[in-house]
């Protein structure tokens, strides 16, 4: 089921609420991410799976918008338990993970988020930013309920087996991938092929009759707003490029008719 709102985790909310808004950080920058956090989306999505993002970039791009009320999401570039350790540390609480086909992949993520007893998460933030320096001193007690996990199904395989993910404890929500599921159909750079969409949409409402959450990314808003319909409330809508491209475009369209 959903999980409650907590001070910067990722808010969730259940299916018959209001949708979260959403923009991707793609270019690397703190700048560019702090001026996107002052337009006022509800979360930012800082990408470390495609975007030039490595570690220091996404630290800088966490501390530029933590003034603002948008929430950050950073999408690790993969399953890797020693990086997921790394980027709770440094204080990113709420983690989409790429890729993710089956529940013993979505089991070890979990697993990676937690400390023991229930998990493998090694205990090395008290020197750092997650637990502001110890000057938190209830992090280590409270980290295993704070972290929010979100798997992103964005395959065939995925989707097949989607029911048994939703059931892995400690799933908060699951975020569909058009483009790679129409990769893994066979049909490469189609994401919006009907036969796509409605497996997305199939999925999403999979989700919603399990209680879980889930969102999605697309740059088509009817596309968009019938997976709000079939029940996704994170809604990733646009991008730091998109916005800068389709702003230089209109700007450049003026002048040159």
């Amino acid at each position: 089921m959903s999980n409650p709102i907590l001070n910067k985790a990722l808010m969730i909310p259940a299916t018959d609420q209001a949708s979260l808004i959403g923009a991707w950080l793609t270019l690397a920058s703190p700048l560019v991410a702090e001026a996107v956090a002052a337009i006022g989306y509800d979360w930012l999505l800082i990408d470390a799976e495609h975007g030039p993002n490595d570690i220091p970039s996404v630290l800088a791009q966490l501390q530029a918008v933590a003034a603002y009320s948008a929430i950050p999401v950073v999408r690790l570039p993969n399953h890797d338990a020693s990086l997921i350790k790394r980027y709770l540390d440094m204080g990113a609480s709420n983690l989409l993970v790429p890729m993710v086909d089956n529940p013993a992949q979505a089991e070890a993520i979990v697993s990676a988020t937690r400390y023991p007893m229930t998990g493998i998460r090694g205990v090395g933030a008290g020197l750092a930013r997650a637990s502001r320096w110890s000057l938190n001193g209830e992090y280590l007690t409270s980290a295993n309920t704070e972290i929010r996990v979100i798997v992103q199904i964005e395959t065939e395989t995925g989707l097949s087996n989607l029911s048994d993910i939703l059931s892995v404890p400690g799933i908060d929500a699951v975020f569909f991938g058009p483009a790679d599921i129409a990769a893994s159909f066979g049909s490469l750079g189609k994401s919006t092929d009907e036969a796509i969409q409605e497996a997305v949409i199939r999925g999403i409402e999979q989700a919603a009759a399990a209680g879980m959450s889930s969102g999605v990314f697309a740059g088509d808003q009817a596309f968009l707003r019938r997976c709000e319909r079939a029940g996704a409330r994170l809604l990733g809508v646009t991008s730091d490029a998109g916005i800068l491209i389709a702003g230089g475009k209109q700007v450049l369209a003026g002048f040159k008719g």
